[in-house]
């Protein structure tokens, strides 16, 4: 990097990362000597930060992995750290957790110029070190900056661990809710409280049926997969549901393929309101995966990846209850061990093995219930992504501001000095 090419922001400067860092001693700990027990963070090359009960260093540093691809972590305090990571600190130029956020800005970079090898790609440190970074003179205006960059950070660490809890929350809660049910007072039935009685997946509630699914399904439409062009069909122009479109947290009528102008498509496939649809080919964790379609968009066929599930209306069901008991731990095991291989990376499952899988029955009301139970903690789930995404674009774009002086905090250091 020239510094004819970068614009210098005023009270600012260019310098060669080298220049800035002092580098930690090469450390003798590999990965597999962490028994991720003791109270000092253990960095790696990896993205989790596991635990050791040794101390190699303290004070702010920064953590870069050397082989495989770029990762880099920052830490203040006791630490210890493995073989196949670099540790570096700052000298007085520049403030170690400023130096951080301008690498982790240019991480993409550092992955495609510095890391280089046939096969394993490894960190090049002495072309690392010529990198210059762009910071400013002033050591109060790089801890502001890094300062502000941080508490961006908390934010986000804060609510993944929003969104950790309460899926945590959710899984505990739809797996009683899918095997006790709910009473008519709005309480988790238990045997200790309500009666229970036998079935072949295990003791449920005596309100509730065992059935085979073969007793709700009616039929299945399988599907068609022409050659369809790479591009996502736009509203109006015909499409191949691709089976990314089926997830458990919803369906995306957006995967899919365009079919070609000249290719006659087959209106019985096309995907409407109300139909339940499965995966059936794929990796093992992709397949039996159900979901209700209440997202209708015209003119989007099944792919023969996937089958529509006709429901027999006899049954008195309660559609978007089906895939969400469907996707219980219960059934998905049922499945699982009904799943055949095609290949080394996929596996299939036949409409014989979906229809001679048993499935748990509550009255209509009772399945609406639970539905929307477990449509309370989804949306609360939802707002805390929501929220997260909107926070990862706020910090991106900070530090695209912050860190080249594009936005300055003068005003922020003068409001702190006059206080």
């Amino acid at each position: 990097m020239e510094e004819n090419q970068v614009h210098i922001p005023d009270g600012w400067k260019l310098n060669d990362l080298g220049n800035l860092i002092k580098e930690q001693k090469k450390s003798s700990l590999k990965v597999s000597d962490a028994a991720n027990f003791g109270k000092f963070p253990f960095f790696t090359s990896g993205e989790a930060v596991l635990k050791h009960t040794s101390k190699q260093l303290d004070g702010k540093n920064i953590f870069l992995a050397t082989g495989g691809v770029a990762n880099i972590k920052y830490y203040e305090g006791d630490a210890a750290y493995s073989t196949d990571t670099y540790a570096v600190t700052t000298k007085d130029e520049i403030d170690t957790e400023y130096l951080y956020f301008d690498l982790l800005n240019i991480l993409y970079y550092i992955n495609a110029n510095y890391f280089q090898g046939s096969g394993l790609k490894h960190l090049q440190k002495k072309d690392l070190k010529k990198h210059q970074i762009l910071f400013p003179k002033n050591p109060i205006e790089q801890t502001t900056i890094a300062r502000i960059l941080s508490k961006v950070d908390e934010a986000i660490a804060q609510t993944e661990q929003l969104i950790a809890k309460y899926t945590r929350i959710k899984t505990g809660l739809m797996q009683d809710l899918l095997t006790k049910g709910i009473d008519e007072h709005g309480n988790i039935r238990s045997e200790q409280t309500h009666e229970f009685k036998d079935s072949p997946l295990g003791r449920i509630p005596k309100e509730w049926e065992c059935i085979l699914l073969d007793e709700i399904i009616s039929s299945f439409d399988s599907g068609w997969s022409p050659n369809c062009e790479a591009r996502q069909a736009t509203i109006g122009e015909w499409g191949s549901l691709k089976t990314t479109s089926i997830t458990w947290d919803g369906y995306n009528s957006n995967e899919n393929k365009k079919l070609p102008d000249n290719l006659i498509p087959r209106k019985r496939l096309e995907v409407v309101f109300d139909d339940i649809l499965i995966t059936r080919v794929g990796p093992r964790e992709r397949v039996g995966v159900v979901v209700h379609v209440n997202d209708y968009r015209s003119k989007l066929m099944l792919s023969d990846n996937m089958l529509r599930v006709n429901l027999n209306k006899s049954r008195g069901l309660f559609y978007p209850f089906v895939p969400l008991m469907v996707g219980s731990e219960v059934i998905q095991r049922e499945f699982k061990n009904k799943i055949a291989g095609l290949a080394e990376a996929q596996v299939v499952i036949n409409q014989q093995s979906i229809k001679s899988t048993y499935i748990l029955i509550p009255d209509k009301e009772e399945q609406t219930t639970i539905f929307n139970k477990s449509q309370l903690i989804k949306k609360t789930i939802d707002v805390e992504h929501l929220k997260l995404t909107k926070l990862q674009s706020l910090k991106t774009g900070l530090m695209q501001d912050l860190l080249s002086g594009k936005v300055r905090v003068n005003h922020l250091i003068k409001e702190t000095a006059s206080v």
